[in-house]
C-alpha cells in the first residue's frame, strides 16, 4: 500500500463511521417518534361529576368578572325555577372550551382499543365539539330529543390519525352522525330537584348513512339551569358499515368501542 493510498482510506473510514453513527440517531429518533406518537395519554372517561364541576366552575369564573349588580353566589347544582323543566332545552356550546387533553364544553366522541407494535395496548380517541342537540321536556318526561354531530370535526389523540378516522367514517358523504329519541323517558322528580339521575334512552343511531336501533345509558343533573347529560354506549363499528382504520404499525384493533358524549342543554 503506498503511502497516497493509507490517508485516503482513513478518509473513508471516517466517512463511514460518520455515516453509520447519523443512521443510528435517525433510527433511534425514529423509534422515539413512532412511541410519541401512538402512545400518547388519552382524555378521561365522561363522567357526570366532571361535567357537573365543569360547568359550575365555568360560571363561578364568569361572575366573578361581572359587575357587582349581576353578581350571584350560587355555584352548586341547584333546582329547577318554579317552572319546571318543561319547555325546550337546547345545546349551548358556548359553555367551557374544548380541548383534546380537558374538554370542558359539549361533544361528542369515541373510543378503540389497539394494540401496537413494541408499545403495547393503548386507545385512539376521537372527539368533535360540534354539537346540535334539542330536548323536550314536559314535566318529568323527556317527549323528544335528537342530537347530531359534525363528524368532520373529529380530532384524535394524533393528528396523523384524523385522516384515517375522516376515511373509515366516511364523512365525505355522510358528515354526520345523529340520535334520535324513539321513545318517550320519565326522568322522575330527581331531576328538577338538582339530583343526578340515570336513564336508558331508547332511539336510532346514524353513522355513515346507516340507522340502527340502539340504546344508550346516560346520566343527567341540573347544575345552575344548565340540563348536563353525559352518556356512554359500546358499539359495534361494523353495524353502521364502519371500518377502523389501521397502519403497518399497529398489531390489532378492536371492531367495537364507546360512543360516548357530553352535552350541556339551557332552556330556548
Amino acid at each position: 500500500m503506498t503511502t497516497d493510498q493509507q490517508p485516503e482510506q482513513s478518509s473513508k473510514r471516517r466517512w463511514w463511521a460518520i455515516a453509520a453513527a447519523v443512521a443510528a440517531v435517525v433510527v433511534v429518533a425514529g423509534v422515539i417518534g413512532v412511541v410519541i406518537y401512538l402512545n400518547q395519554d388519552v382524555p378521561e372517561e365522561v363522567s357526570l361529576e366532571a361535567a357537573v364541576e365543569d360547568v359550575t366552575t365555568e360560571q363561578s369564573a364568569s361572575q366573578e368578572t361581572a359587575p357587582a349588580e349581576e353578581t350571584t353566589t350560587t355555584t352548586q347544582p341547584a333546582a329547577a325555577p318554579a317552572e319546571g323543566l318543561t319547555g325546550t332545552w337546547t345545546v349551548d356550546t358556548t359553555i367551557g372550551e374544548f380541548s383534546f387533553e380537558d374538554a370542558t364544553s359539549s361533544f361528542v366522541g369515541f373510543r378503540i382499543d389497539e394494540e401496537l407494535a413494541s408499545i403495547g395496548a393503548t386507545q385512539a380517541v376521537g372527539r368533535t365539539p360540534l354539537v346540535a342537540a334539542e330536548l323536550a321536556v314536559d314535566g318529568t318526561i323527556l317527549a323528544a330529543a335528537e342530537i347530531e354531530a359534525d363528524l368532520t370535526a373529529i380530532v384524535t389523540n394524533n393528528s396523523r390519525r384524523d385522516n384515517a378516522v375522516q376515511r373509515a367514517l366516511n364523512t365525505g358523504e355522510f358528515p354526520t352522525a345523529t340520535f334520535v329519541l324513539t321513545e318517550p323517558i320519565d326522568v322522575g322528580s330527581g331531576l328538577e330537584a338538582g339530583e343526578p339521575v340515570s336513564v336508558n334512552a331508547v332511539g336510532e343511531l346514524t353513522i355513515n348513512g346507516v340507522t340502527n336501533p340502539i340504546e344508550v345509558p346516560m346520566e343527567a343533573q341540573l347544575a345552575n339551569d344548565v340540563v348536563v347529560v353525559v352518556g356512554s354506549v359500546n358499539i359495534s363499528f361494523a353495524d353502521w358499515n364502519v371500518s377502523v382504520p389501521s397502519s403497518p404499525a399497529v398489531v390489532s384493533v378492536e371492531d367495537n368501542g364507546p360512543l360516548e358524549m357530553q352535552l350541556f342543554f339551557v332552556r330556548s
